[in-house]
């Protein structure tokens, strides 16, 4: 049983001492750090605490600590830090390898990744209130059983219906805004009275407004706008007014701004995402699917991923699922069948066995970074063999996607076996899910055979299949 608040207390001790620290997030398999000097850690002593199962550099410090674990620990250290900080270090640090791309990324990533808890319950709900229709429409049920779906249906479809609204609060407080101005402002994308709206603009003819017209684009745009003019209207405007003055204006000039050039222009965009990534898939099924799977997990390791989140949200708000999610859960999968491959291959490092069978249930219910960073990465040539037997399982899923059967998700999040109760698509939900499950099994499959016969050499064997290899004990 983790001790949370001592691994917390031993953590922060090696990340330099509370003055070190400016912040401290968590995903939901990484402790991120953010800290005033990067030389002051002491990576030694991270490395050498068992539950760490690897560590990312970039622009942020970050420890896997895998699930449950990595959130429990970045509430005590906050709680430490809020207990006993010591002097702080006067200045700004310059984040290595931080660039304007990656910074941008990371601000989108956090505008989406606190939706992603509530979208996988709405998501899990929804599909619930689908099976219970089902059984209404094969066996007629009765007033209770009715009732019943009525209400899962409501319940799980609410969070759907104003996701836009709450990625209008998000990324307000993201750049620096009232989060209730951007719910605001994100708001009038979905008001049932924009219907009412139409006008006529040179060049673009007349233009009839709807409903969830701009979708999420819209809405952060939005969002992000209003959040600027209230930070420039407060330093123009008296203080005395400030109350009065600066969330009235803000919204008013955000809103003309959302109806008369957000809407229609990222409804637009919104609409050309959506087709091109179904037109990719419907055109490139099986090639598509095998590169996006078998590329993923390096886009991952880049933190590329994150430009992937708010496409996933568009499309979930466009198509009521997302056909990419399925398919870049596959990346995952081979890196599943890689470790058991890896697990047989050496036999003699009782050191990296017991490390797989305590992670490898992890792995199976989609929690890859553990996997990656703490048996894969680290050996090398089975990081590639795991990621090219992801590509194959992608290309099962893409073959469907090219059919006009596309196998979707009703939400983003873990993936493995944890998906499948939100895998949805036009062949219905049972069938779509079987065809998920078929997919994971290539991908385990391939990642195990390519993994078994050409993830090492003689010279790695001779290294690592031993019982005195350290290479997990030294954080290597």
């Amino acid at each position: 049983m983790v001790d949370h608040l001592q691994l917390a207390e031993r953590l922060l001790h090696a990340l330099g001492g509370a003055g070190n620290v400016k912040e401290v997030t968590h995903c939901m398999t990484r402790l991120r750090v953010e800290t005033h000097d990067l030389g002051k850690i002491d990576e030694r002593a991270i490395a050498e605490e068992s539950e760490v199962l690897g560590v990312v550099k970039d622009e942020q410090y970050q420890i896997i600590l895998g699930p449950k674990t990595a959130q429990r620990v970045a509430e005590e250290i906050r709680s430490l830090l809020e207990g006993r900080r010591e002097g702080g270090v006067a200045g700004i640090f310059s984040k290595r390898g931080d660039t304007a791309t990656s910074h941008f990324l990371r601000r989108i990533g956090n505008i989406f990744i606190p939706l992603i808890l509530p979208l996988i319950g709405a998501g899990l709900i929804t599909g619930l209130a689908g099976i219970l229709k089902n059984v209404l429409a094969v066996s007629g049920g009765g007033p209770f059983l009715s009732a019943l779906a009525s209400v899962v249906s409501v319940i799980g479809s609410a969070f759907f219906a104003f996701l836009t609204i709450f990625a209008g609060v998000f990324a307000a407080k993201e750049f620096g805004g009232t989060p209730a101005l951007g719910g605001a402002v994100a708001a009038i994308i979905v008001y049932p009275g924009v219907s009412d709206i139409s006008y006529s603009l040179p060049m673009f003819g007349t233009i009839v407004l709807s409903p969830g017209q701009g979708g999420m684009i819209g809405a952060v745009l939005a969002a992000v706008l209003v959040s600027l003019l209230e930070q420039r209207i407060r330093r123009k405007v008296p203080e005395t007014l400030d109350l009065l003055v600066t969330p009235t204006l803000a919204l008013l000039i955000a809103g003309i701004v959302t109806l008369f050039v957000l809407m229609p222009v990222a409804g637009k965009l919104s609409e050309l995402i959506g087709e091109m990534t179904v037109s990719l898939l419907a055109h490139g099924g099986v090639l598509t699917g095998f590169v996006l799977a078998a590329t993923f997990l390096p886009v991952v390791m880049l933190g590329l991923h994150q430009a992937l989140i708010p496409l996933h949200f568009e499309l979930i708000n466009q198509y009521g699922s997302t056909p990419l999610f399925p398919i870049l859960a596959m990346a995952g999968a081979g890196q599943v069948g890689a470790v058991i491959a890896v697990y047989l291959k050496l036999k003699h490092n009782d050191g990296i066995r017991k490390r797989i069978r305590g992670i490898l249930p992890v792995g199976l219910l989609g929690i890859g970074e553990p996997l990656i960073y703490g048996i894969s990465l680290p050996l090398g040539r089975p990081f590639v063999t795991a990621c090219l037997g992801g590509g194959f399982g992608g290309a099962f899923i893409g073959f469907f996607a090219m059919q006009g059967d596309h196998i979707g998700s009703l939400a983003i999040g873990p993936s493995g076996l944890t998906l499948i109760p939100l895998v949805t698509g036009p062949l219905g939900s049972y069938t779509s899910a079987l065809l998920y499950i078929t997919g994971l099994l290539i991908a385990y499959v391939a990642g195990f055979i390519l993994t078994y016969l050409f993830g090492f050499t003689k010279a790695m064997l001779s290294i690592h299949n031993t019982r005195e290899d350290d290479t997990w004990h030294n954080g290597a």
